[in-house]
């Protein structure tokens, strides 16, 4: 009989499907981040603090936030827009490369829901439903980070490259110590394409 394992860098239908919408949300935040390193109109020429000023005077930050938007963010703009620029860039190539996906993801989710509330505050007199429908332009992608933090979309990545390579020429010994170890799953597929004439032969030679 032949026993064979699940080899490693190999992924089932929902992983691929996840791990592709990792590399499409990490290449929109290399777009993202682009436009804010490239040029210094962000960072050095008040385009982040500009964001911040509108958020305040349009009423689209959270009353919790407004003292921290004040308080702390205006106060430290040059140096936060650096790191929302090289922040945004950090995410976007760890998703599309897949490094790092959960600190990544992790950075993100809390980026996300920052964002959310400093400028999707639909006002104390909106209807619940409101509040969602207000948020859809951070809160979608704050799902997706939170599914690939808790999920496992590492098909199409650099870390299953690596493990496809190490697999290759692995002894037979260790590959069966993995499966008796529950590393693995483990098909048994018997010898089919023996003859008869093999088994005498191995008859007679014992």
């Amino acid at each position: 009989m032949t026993i064979t394992g699940e080899q490693p860098g190999t992924f089932d239908r929902n992983t691929r499907a996840l791990s592709l919408l990792r590399i499409a949300v990490g290449a929109l935040f290399l777009i993202f981040a682009e436009y804010k390193i490239v040029g210094t109109q962000f960072t050095l020429g008040g385009g982040f603090d500009g964001w911040i000023r509108r958020f305040l005077a349009d009423g689209a930050a959270y009353p919790f936030m407004i003292p921290v938007l004040r308080g702390f963010v205006q106060e430290h703009s040059v140096a936060i827009a650096f790191l929302v620029a090289y922040g945004e860039l950090a995410i976007g190539l760890a998703l599309v490369l897949g490094v790092l996906v959960r600190t990544a993801s992790v950075a993100g989710f809390i980026y996300m829901l920052a964002l959310l509330f400093s400028s999707n505050y639909p006002g104390a007199d909106a209807a619940f439903w409101q509040y969602f429908g207000a948020s859809l332009d951070h809160s979608v992608l704050a799902m997706c980070f939170a599914a690939f933090a808790i999920g496992k979309p590492f098909a199409f990545s650099l870390s299953s490259v690596r493990a496809r390579r190490a697999s290759v020429g692995t002894p037979v010994i260790e590959r069966i110590r993995e499966i008796q170890g529950g590393r693995s799953s483990v098909i048994i597929v018997p010898d089919t394409d023996r003859g008869a004439g093999d088994d005498r032969a191995e008859h007679r030679g014992a």
